[in-house]
């Protein structure tokens, strides 16, 4: 947990969530499961529901540690009476459930648009009728936006997505901001950029490239770049955006709000190849042609302006990326047999 002081600090978070009831969606997942660590250490009572289907990021080791002291439903969230008994009495819900896969959504549009439309109305629908009062952080991605028309991107960005799967999470998110609008609920928006940490999916890049090196490198393998790797990103380390679900949840002024998260450290993706080199102490690049699936759904540079998010609840990202890339390596250089073959 976070140790600095002000928001998200030890302290903050032990005053406002102990005895606190909430419920993570995806909650075996990557963000899902350090919030459940966070939310357990600050004395929240939790639960988590997870569908665990093998291609999403689910895995019950991720909370190993915790698993006494929360309460696990593995459940589809289009599971209505399921849902219906899960958020009732519930203070919280952070909604961090659905399908992440750029080339799965295009490959197989209809499921994605099951777990990250339906299964959204399905949760909504829940909530609204049978815990209305409840507070909920919905997790969107910066995929919404396409390729930036300027950068840094803020929330005023045109919406113009790339891929089935930014436009199923852009659906998403007006499920919950109309929900808030029309019923009073009280619904509040992140938009995350490339978050990485320990507990992510590794073993492929349906939740993130950045993994896929990872593993790359601890197996001794080159870490393959598509393209001249010069495409600029941003990136926040997991503890930073948990602090950040944790002050939209916590803060009213938050409610029907949209926030970007982001980082004021950008790098290209051939120097933060060569960074995680660096950090492991050795390794090798091999840059290789985009394949076409990938090239026609690329964004190009990307970083966000976080301001918003900064002014409104005074959000800042923390933890530096050298720092993070060494921590995350740390952890699946102990935990690997968990995460992959």
């Amino acid at each position: 947990m976070s140790t600095h002081s002000g928001p998200g600090s030890a302290e903050a978070l032990q005053r406002s969530w102990a005895e606190k009831r909430v419920l993570i969606a995806g909650g075996l997942g990557f963000i899902g499961s350090n919030l459940a660590h966070q939310l357990i250490e600050a004395g929240a009572v939790v639960s988590l529901i997870d569908c665990l289907r093998p291609e999403y990021g689910g895995n019950e080791f991720n909370i190993e540690g915790i698993r006494d002291g929360v309460m696990v439903k593995v459940a589809d969230l289009r599971e209505s009476e399921t849902m219906a008994e899960l958020v009732h009495a519930q203070d919280f819900l952070f909604n961090l459930a659905g399908q992440t896969s750029h080339l799965d959504s295009m490959r197989d549009p209809w499921t994605d648009m099951e777990m990250n439309c339906r299964a959204q109305l399905s949760l909504l629908e829940a909530c609204r009728q049978n815990n209305p009062a409840m507070r909920i952080v919905f997790a969107s991605t910066r995929q919404i936006y396409g390729v930036p028309k300027y950068i840094p991107v803020d929330e005023k960005h045109p919406l113009a997505p790339v891929d089935v799967n930014g436009a199923n999470k852009l659906a998403g998110e007006n499920y919950h901001l109309v929900y808030g609008r029309a019923y009073g609920m009280h619904v509040s928006v992140l938009r995350l950029t490339n978050t990485y940490g320990p507990r992510m999916r590794v073993k492929d890049e349906r939740q993130t490239f950045l993994g896929v090196w990872l593993r790359q490198l601890i197996e001794g393998q080159p870490i393959r770049i598509f393209g001249d790797g010069k495409q600029i990103r941003d990136f926040n380390f997991v503890d930073d955006v948990i602090t950040a679900l944790l002050l939209a949840a916590d803060e009213a002024q938050a409610d029907g709000s949209i926030f970007n998260l982001g980082s004021s450290e950008t790098i290209n993706l051939r120097d933060l190849a060569e960074l995680l080199i660096e950090i492991n102490g050795e390794g090798v690049i091999d840059q290789v042609e985009f394949p076409p699936d990938r090239k026609s759904i690329d964004i190009g540079d990307y970083y966000s302006d976080y301001r918003l998010i900064s002014e409104t609840l005074g959000w800042q990202p923390r933890v530096n990326l050298r720092d993070g890339l060494a921590r995350t390596l740390a952890f699946y250089r102990q935990h690997h047999e968990h995460y992959w073959p």
